[in-house]
């Protein structure tokens, strides 16, 4: 009979991702789920099950098989999956087909193809490496699956998930503290458990889908780099920028290795690669690009809390709120200024600066100063921790980083 596993993610509705999933119900594409471990991909698919169930679908209608219970080891075989599989799909009515970590098996997606032949299945799929869906796969799969990204909790869930009575300032400072792997919200805002349960997932990513997939020898050099990307999250840099770093602090390496590692910790969702536009160019650059980072509160357990860096860590988290809205994000280039973010979906083009503070006149003047030379009329906004400034500037928003975090604005409607 079909088997539904759980895992440990929290078992709390984030509405987004369901209202995402529900939109392609019995239509007749994979729907597949990426994003780095434990930002609760399985979660979601047992909510969409219990979902499932609540309009009547029957529980063996759903099977859920997670690849890393070894209860389903021997289905690690494409061919045995298959079997497994077809063996429990009877008569016309729709099954629904949940596949956790479908990387782990090799050459799923033929058995993938075959089930998908069938008229009455409906296949979600989750993977925590981006190269599940690498060139030949998605050949082979071509026009039958979309693809939708997963990521920590936005603080809007992380304020739901906490369900606290504290202010939200405070707990604002918690999430620049502990980011947002929704498990941390359990913990009792305790920080040395905190770490520690970070630091576990922090290492399971590195071995299993790193060092392990990738069958990388020098892990130290791994790490070096970890540290330097980490560590240098919202600044301009280049592989060969690394390599040079770590090879005058005595980790002999190459531009070849570095940039070998920086795509598997890409891969892997650790780490987020963000090109330079050159606006009056209209063209990607190829070099000096930014990194960011999937989740904020493992930079600080893998580096440790520090009073510096204010500014990109705000980067930081308002760049993964924006890919959580579905935007494609670069980063600006205009002449010898920069934009932080050139954030682009099917219904606007923002530009966006951010930064902690603008309290200081010649900061304020610095940061707006690239925004007003802009030529067009698409919305331009500044983002800072500063709650009482004027919320426009010569028609550039500003907006405090929490009322921008939990208030979904279109921003084509604000009139300035």
């Amino acid at each position: 009979m079909s088997r539904i596993v759980y895992s440990t993610d929290l078992m709390i509705n984030r509405e987004n991702y369901i209202k995402k999933i529900s939109e392609w119900k019995d239509k007749k594409i994979i729907k597949v789920i990426t994003g780095m471990r434990r930002t609760g991909k399985s979660s979601i698919l047992e909510l969409y099950a219990e979902n499932l169930k609540k309009i009547g679908v029957n529980n063996k209608n759903i099977i859920h098989i997670n690849f890393e219970d070894l209860a389903f080891e021997q289905y690690q075989d494409y061919k045995e999956l298959y079997n497994y599989i077809n063996s429990h799909i009877e008569g016309k009515d729709m099954y629904y087909i949940f596949l956790d970590e479908i990387q782990l098996v090799d050459k799923f997606e033929k058995a993938i193809n075959s089930l998908f032949l069938k008229d009455n299945v409906d296949i979600y799929l989750t993977g925590s490496n981006a190269k599940l869906l690498s060139s030949e796969i998605s050949t082979l799969l071509t026009g039958r699956y979309i693809e939708l990204d997963m990521y920590p909790l936005s603080f809007s869930e992380y304020l739901i998930f906490l369900d606290n009575n504290n202010d939200i300032d405070s707990n604002f400072e918690n999430y620049l503290k502990y980011g947002g792997m929704p498990y941390t919200t359990e913990l009792n805002l305790n920080q040395k458990n905190i770490y520690k349960y970070l630091n576990g997932i922090f290492d399971t990513v590195v071995v299993k889908d790193v060092v392990m997939k990738n069958n990388i020898k020098d892990v130290q050099t791994l790490y070096s780099i970890i540290n330097f990307l980490f560590d240098n999250i919202g600044n301009t840099t280049s592989i060969n920028k690394i390599s040079n770093t770590l090879s005058s602090n005595g980790k002999k390496t190459n531009a070849v290795t570095v940039d070998n590692y920086v795509k598997f910790l890409i891969d892997s969702f650790v780490i987020y690669k963000v090109k330079r536009f050159d606006i009056k160019g209209k063209e990607y650059l190829k070099t000096q690009e930014k990194y960011y980072i999937a989740d904020i509160g493992l930079r600080n357990a893998v580096l440790g809390l520090r009073d510096i860096d204010q500014g990109h860590i705000l980067e930081n988290i308002v760049f993964l709120e924006l890919k959580r809205r579905g935007y494609e994000v670069s980063i600006g280039k205009m002449r010898d200024y920069e934009i932080d973010f050139i954030a682009s979906n099917q219904n606007q083009k923002l530009y966006i600066q951010v930064a902690f503070t603008v309290k200081e006149n010649s900061t304020l003047e610095r940061e707006l100063y690239p925004l007003k030379k802009l030529k067009n009329n698409y919305p331009k906004i500044l983002i800072t921790q500063d709650k009482f400034l004027n919320k426009d500037f010569q028609g550039i928003l500003h907006f405090n980083i929490i009322d921008f975090l939990i208030s979904n604005v279109d921003f084509n409607t604000v009139k300035i």
